[in-house]
């Protein structure tokens, strides 16, 4: 993320210094290397910039979160959990209406059980 943001501002940087992306791009590989992000996301980029975006940051993104594994989902489960140790990872699934993967991954990976 931090090395997107660096290539974002040298990409506006290039802009301002009336650069084309053509130009920008090989400096880009150079400067970065492997790191560096795609022909096409400097070309998106430098045409945002050149039309007159400031903000380097990225835009927020809608829809579904990432994971299921909220504070609350966490806390649900560690609650099921106390009332009887012995659930199955299947059954706290049901009961709590949460993915399987989800209560494995709060299940070892957030309450730092071993065993499910």
């Amino acid at each position: 993320m931090q090395r997107s943001l660096e290539q974002r501002m040298a990409i506006k940087f290039c802009v301002k210094l009336e650069k084309s992306a053509a130009e920008t791009i090989p400096m880009l590989k150079k400067a970065f290397g492997v790191d560096c992000l795609s022909d096409r996301q400097i070309f998106r980029w430098h045409m945002a910039f050149a039309e007159g975006r400031e903000d380097v940051n990225g835009e927020n993104r809608v829809g579904r979160p990432s994971t299921s594994s909220s504070d609350d989902n966490v806390q649900r489960v560690r609650d099921l959990l106390n009332t009887d140790r012995r659930l199955s990872v299947r059954l706290i699934s049901e009961t709590l209406v949460i993915k399987k993967t989800i209560v494995h991954e709060i299940v070892s990976e957030s309450l730092g059980m071993r065993k499910v």
